[in-house]
Formats: structure tokens, C-alpha cells, sequence
């Protein structure tokens, strides 16, 4: 019987082999959620490098958030990481949720991204 590790493991490489599909060269906008933070990064897969990248734990985040893994620190995250990929001349990505569903921080990361200015 498998794990729920291997389960989670599956289903994000099945995404990623999707992704890499139907990406078209575009660069992929890449959450990876922990039980305290929130971390997005815009990885341009063809480069190998990370273009921009942001997290509950960057000190313009900290002080305004008291607690990283909420929905509100996750839309202040996608915000910032879709000023962080403007800057880096980036408008249009696609969105890797990795192994999570779409739903609560991952969901208001993304939407907060949209509003950014990031298409997806």
C-alpha cells in the first residue's frame, strides 16, 4: 500500500510533467506551503534559475503579518512575488501548486498574484 508521501509525490510529478507540456516556454510560478510559512517562486525552467522568488519570511512580510500561514500572509506573498517578477520582466507564467490542492493559501496566493499584474 502506498504512503501519503508517495501519493504526494505522484500527483506533483504528474503535474510538473503536465506543466512542462503546456507551458510553452513560459516560466513556472512554483508554491511550496509548510505548516508556519508560504514560499512562491518564478522558476525559468529552460534556464535552469529562479527569476524571482518571495516568502511569509521576508522582513517587509514579517512585520506586517503575526502569523505566516494564514491566507492573508499567502495573498501578501503573491503580491510580492508577482512585483518581484514584474520588476524581472515577467507577465505571464504557469502555476505549479505542486502537490496541493487549490484551495486556502495556495488559492489566495494565486488570486493575489493575478492581481499583481501575473497572467496564469
Amino acid at each position: 500500500m502506498s504512503t501519503q508521501q508517495d501519493l504526494r509525490e505522484r500527483r506533483r510529478k504528474r503535474l510538473r510533467f503536465q506543466l512542462r507540456r503546456k507551458a510553452g516556454g513560459r516560466p513556472r510560478l512554483s508554491v511550496f506551503r509548510s505548516g508556519k510559512n508560504i514560499y512562491a517562486q518564478v522558476i525559468d525552467d529552460v534556464a535552469g534559475r529562479t527569476l524571482a522568488s518571495a516568502s511569509s519570511l521576508d522582513k517587509d512580510l514579517r512585520a506586517q503579518a503575526s502569523n505566516g500561514a494564514n491566507r492573508d500572509a499567502a495573498g501578501a506573498v503573491g503580491k510580492l512575488v508577482a512585483e518581484r517578477a514584474k520588476a524581472a520582466g515577467v507577465t505571464e507564467v504557469v502555476f505549479d501548486r505542486g502537490s496541493y490542492l487549490y484551495h486556502g493559501r495556495v488559492k489566495a496566493l494565486a488570486e493575489a498574484a493575478r492581481e499583481g499584474g501575473l497572467s496564469f
